[in-house]
């Protein structure tokens, strides 16, 4: 196929690349010829890089690069232009995120390309319908939104806006698929998949840290060691820049008219005033100048603990650590919670305050335990827990008592704003899964991971987190309540309607 890409900055030639390497012919455009003129050489370096590291051969790399046409124009018609005549089949824009620049970049497409040529817009926040309504042909216009850096990340949205004309989304579906990526479709909504998907781990984050439940770096902790993150919520905005992640949360939660389970937090504002975007600003949650620890600061020791003090455990979540101490009245209560706090087992289980202590069920088989502190926790039953739990290799980390504890929020909320996205036809379940692991990272999908814990079990934990904490934000969606009812996976589609 013969692809036109405008837009010769970060993904413009990550996706020039992308196309190059799977054998289209790429002309490549920019309203800057000194931005073409360098995206050219980074992707010819990038083929040279991929030869001397075995990926490729240099007989493909150099019809790669011979494939790789720089040309001075945007707007160079199918005829008299710098490349052989032929018109280019699919344009995809990787301009500035403004509707108006893309507008006007797809308006004098329209003049000089044949109608044949099928539009493609790398939005990653815009309405593609809004941009195409604003064509003669909106018909012709789709989203093909690529993730940074194209060539690695193996995901892509295309997304059909409501006058795509059929036919566009699969002759895109099956450009991504052949060219070696995998193409999920969805619906043209605010965020998209990806975006929208993310909200549940950094909107719950940024809940945790306004209720003091821990500070940044320990909740990051416990997404990596005891969810499997790659990374932790805040050095992953640090990341991506905090700018950015704000935005998204504004976006989607407008979009989608203040939805409860994505409200975003208070928080980012004065953060950003500061100049707090993350490593692009070399101060975010972390700091990442000259000596500086990044997201690899210590972790606070607590010790002079008894590793040998008596332990009783309440319900049958835990099993008690071995002690070879009877329990008396001095042990240490245990208290595995799921969905509920540890004062209020206290509360309806007369349990002794002072030495009650939750611990996260979710942590247990994980490198890292989780213990919930109430303010009635006396001190040194909290060095004497970390010093039990902590005995057989494990780190433990200490936070303050919550409905749920973290890693069960975090999850819950992941999985929730995951089964509102399937309940809204946005995407289908096998593709919000694909998205997520591929475009977030995740150790698994979210309908596949709350079907691991138990669909049952995922909504008896947010049933128990809306009615202790009252907040609708936890209110599970109708998908997952009635598929636990039903004895089904979460994955299991909507069903088919007679037509």
């Amino acid at each position: 196929m013969r692809i036109r890409v405008v837009g010769a900055g970060t993904m413009g030639r990550g996706i020039a690349q992308w196309a190059v390497t799977a054998g289209h012919t790429v002309e490549l455009a920019d309203a800057r010829p000194e931005a073409v003129a360098d995206a050219v050489a980074f992707v010819h370096a990038m083929l040279e890089r991929a030869v001397a590291k075995g990926r490729t051969s240099r007989a493909a790399a150099d019809r790669a690069r011979a494939a790789l046409v720089p040309l001075d124009s945007p707007y160079d018609a199918a005829s008299g232009s710098a490349h052989d005549g032929t018109a280019p089949e699919l344009v995809i824009e990787a301009v500035l995120e403004d509707l108006d620049v893309k507008v006007e970049l797809f308006t004098g497409l329209e003049r000089t390309l044949p109608a044949a040529t099928v539009f493609a817009t790398n939005t990653s926040s815009l309405s593609v319908t809004r941009i195409g309504a604003r064509l003669d042909d909106p018909g012709r216009l789709a989203g093909l939104h690529f993730f940074n850096p194209v060539p690695l990340m193996k995901l892509v949205e295309v997304v059909p806006g409501t006058a795509t004309r059929a036919g566009v989304t699969e002759l895109l579906t099956a450009l991504v698929a052949d060219s070696g990526h995998r193409p999920v479709t969805v619906a043209d909504t605010p965020g998209f998949l990806v975006n929208h998907a993310g909200r549940g781990l950094v909107t719950e984050a940024f809940a945790l840290l306004e209720e003091s439940v821990a500070g940044h770096p320990a909740l990051d902790r416990i997404a990596r060691d005891v969810l499997g993150l790659r990374m932790g919520p805040f050095e992953l905005m640090d990341l991506t820049g905090l700018d950015v992640t704000a935005s998204v949360m504004d976006t989607v939660w407008d979009g989608f008219r203040h939805a409860d389970r994505l409200r975003p937090s208070y928080l980012p504002a004065n953060r950003l005033a500061a100049g707090l975007y993350g490593r692009k600003s070399r101060r975010g949650f972390y700091a990442y100048g000259e000596g500086e620890a990044g997201p690899s600061l210590p972790e606070p020791l607590i010790e002079g603990g008894d590793p040998a003090r008596a332990v009783r455990v309440t319900g049958s979540e835990l099993a008690a650590p071995a002690t070879p101490h009877e329990p008396g009245d001095d042990a240490l209560v245990l208290v595995p919670t799921w969905g509920t706090s540890v004062a209020a087992a206290v509360a309806e289980q007369g349990l002794p305050a002072e030495r009650t202590l939750g611990v996260d069920p979710l942590s247990l088989d994980t490198p890292r335990r989780v213990l919930a502190i109430t303010p009635a926790t006396g001190e040194d039953a909290v060095r004497d827990a970390v010093a039990v739990l902590a005995r057989d290799g494990h780190a433990v980390t200490v936070v303050r008592d919550t409905a749920g504890s973290v890693a069960q929020r975090l999850l819950a909320s992941i999985v929730n704003v995951a089964t509102g996205i399937a309940e809204r036809g946005i995407a289908e379940p096998a593709d919000i899964d694909a998205a997520v692991t591929l475009g977030l990272g995740y150790p698994r999908g979210p309908l596949a991971w709350g079907d691991e814990v138990g669909a049952a079990r995922m909504l008896s934990l947010l049933r128990a987190l809306h009615t202790e904490t009252g907040d609708p934000r936890y209110r599970p969606t109708p998908w997952l309540a009635h598929r636990a009812c039903l004895g089904l996976p979460l994955s299991t589609p909507m069903p088919r309607l007679p037509e």
